[in-house]
C-alpha cells in the first residue's frame, strides 16, 4: 500500500531501472508509472521463474496499466553491451533518460573461508560493477536532461567493522554502490546531476528475504522503499545529492506519521527486523535479557533433543555448533544433518556449518522463542561464524519447537 501521493512531477520523465521485474525495483517502477512516467525495465529475467514471480514482460504490462509507457529490456549489468542496447533502445522509444534506478543486487551473507570466488566476482560484478557501468553508460543521457538522477538502492557507509566481520565480501560489494553516491554526486554536480542512496531501515519483503529467512512477517512492503524513492526523485537535483536516505526517515519527514499499513503483519509493528548495516541504538550488545538463573540450558537441549524428527532432518540438512557465554558458558551442538540427528554437550562429531555465539539468556529466549533469530543477529546478541543461510534456518526451528522446549 503506498502511502505517499502521486503528484505528477515524474510525468513524462524516463526512469532506467535495474532489477525491475520483481521486488523493489518493481515498486518503485510501478510508482512513477501512477505518474505517468515512462520506464525503461531492465532485468534479467525474461521466461518465468518456476520459484519467483514476474519477468520484464509482466512487469511492463503492468505499468502500462497504471498508466505508464514500458519498455521492457533483457538486461544483465554484467554485459556492457546489453547495458548500451537497452539504453540506445529507451532513446529511440523515449528519446533520452532522465532517471537510473540501480537496484540489481547479488548477496551471498557468508564468512571469507565459506564464500567461494564464483559467488564473490557475481557480488562484486552486478553491485559495483554493474553500478558503476550503467551509471556510466548513462551519463552522457542525463547530462542532457533538466531533471537527472541517479539513485541506488545501497547502505550508509557505516564503518562499525561488526558490519564486515559477518559477510566482508557482501559488504564490500554492497558498500562499492555506496562509494559510488559518494564519489559521482561530487563529480556530478556540475552536471546538476543528483546522486543518492537509499537503504531500508527494516526487512523488506522480496524474495531474497524469504529465501533467507522463511518468514517475512517481521518485514514490511516494498511500497515504503518505492514511496521513499519517489520523494526523493522528486526533489530538484541542483539541491537533494549526497544523501544517503533511510526509508522510513524520507517518508517521515514528507509527512507519514503511521507507518502500521506498511507492516507485511500489522501485530508485528514493534518487532520488524532491522535491516544490514544500520547499527539499533540503545542495544547493549552483552545485555541480558531476564535475571540470570543456573540450569537452563540442559533442559533446553533435553527438549530439543526430543523434537528431532525425520522431517525436520530433511528440511533443515545443517549440523549447528552453539558456544553459550555467560552464566552457563558451554558448547553444545545439534545436529539436523546426518544419521537420525542429535544434539548435546559437546562440539559436533561432523564439522558444522554453522558457529551461533551468544550469551546463555539470550540463548534461552531464543529457543523459547521470545528473541527471533535473525532479530537477535542484527542486534549483535547473536554473532555468527560459516553458513549464514543454514544459521537462519533456525529461525524455522524455532517454530516447531516453540511449544515444545
Amino acid at each position: 500500500m503506498s502511502l505517499v501521493a502521486n503528484t505528477g512531477k515524474l510525468a513524462g520523465r524516463t526512469l532506467f531501472i535495474t532489477g525491475a521485474s520483481r521486488g523493489i525495483g518493481k515498486a518503485i517502477a510501478l510508482k512513477a508509472a501512477k505518474d505517468g512516467a515512462n520506464v525503461v525495465v531492465a532485468a534479467k529475467t525474461a521466461e518465468p521463474h518456476p520459484k519467483l514471480p514476474g519477468t520484464i514482460y509482466t512487469t511492463a504490462e503492468e505499468i502500462e496499466a497504471l498508466g505508464g509507457k514500458a519498455l521492457p529490456c533483457i538486461v544483465d549489468v554484467r554485459e556492457e553491451k546489453q547495458i548500451q542496447k537497452a539504453i540506445d533502445e529507451a532513446v529511440k522509444k523515449f528519446n533520452g533518460i532522465d532517471i537510473l534506478v540501480n537496484n540489481a543486487s547479488a548477496i551471498s551473507l557468508t564468512g571469507t573461508a565459506q564464500t567461494d570466488m564464483k559467488r564473490y566476482d557475481l557480488m562484486h560484478n552486478i553491485n559495483t560493477r554493474g553500478t558503476f557501468l550503467t551509471s556510466k553508460l548513462c551519463l552522457p543521457l542525463l547530462k542532457n536532461s533538466n531533471h537527472a538522477h541517479i539513485l541506488n538502492l545501497s547502505p550508509p557507509l557505516n564503518m562499525n567493522p561488526y558490519w564486515f566481520s559477518i559477510h566482508v565480501a557482501y559488504t564490500m560489494a554492497k558498500y562499492g554502490m555506496s562509494m559510488c553516491v559518494l564519489g559521482m554526486s561530487e563529480e556530478f554536480r556540475p552536471y546538476n546531476i543528483a546522486v543518492n542512496a537509499l537503504w531500508p531501515k527494516t526487512a523488506i519483503a522480496t524474495a531474497a528475504i524469504e529465501m533467507l529467512t522463511g518468514d517475512t512477517s517481521t518485514s514490511r512492503k516494498p511500497d515504503i522503499v518505492a514511496d521513499a524513492a519517489y520523494v526523493m526523485l522528486a526533489q530538484d537535483p541542483k539541491k537533494y545529492t549526497g544523501v544517503f536516505a533511510i526509508d522510513e526517515d524520507v517518508v517521515k519527514k514528507y509527512g507519514i506519521t503511521d507507518l502500521t499499513p506498511y507492516a507485511c503483519d500489522p501485530s508485528n509493528v514493534n518487532n520488524l527486523l532491522p535491516d544490514f548495516f544500520l547499527d539499533v541504538p540503545g542495544e547493549n550488545k552483552d545485555a541480558v535479557t531476564k535475571a540470570e538463573s543456573g540450569g537452563q540450558i540442559p533442559e533446553l537441549f533435553a527438549a530439543i533433543g526430543k523434537s528431532i524428527t525425520p522431517d525436520l532432518i530433511k528440511k533443515t540438512q545443517a549440523v549447528f555448533q552453539f558456544n553459550v557465554k555467560g552464566k552457563e558458558e558451554g558448547v553444545w551442538h545439534l545436529d539436523l544433518k546426518n544419521g537420525d540427528g542429535s544434539c548435546g554437550q559437546g562440539e559436533p562429531k561432523n564439522p558444522p556449518d554453522a558457529t551461533l555465539t551468544m550469551d546463555s539468556n539470550n540463548f534461552a529466549d531464543m529457543f523459547a522463542g521470545k528473541l527471533k533469530a535473525t532479530n537477535a543477529f542484527m542486534m549483535g546478541k547473536l554473532k555468527i561464524k560459516g553458513d549464514l543461510q543454514k544459521a537462519m534456518k533456525l529461525e524455522k526451528m524455532m517454530k516447531s519447537l516453540k511449544n515444545k522446549v
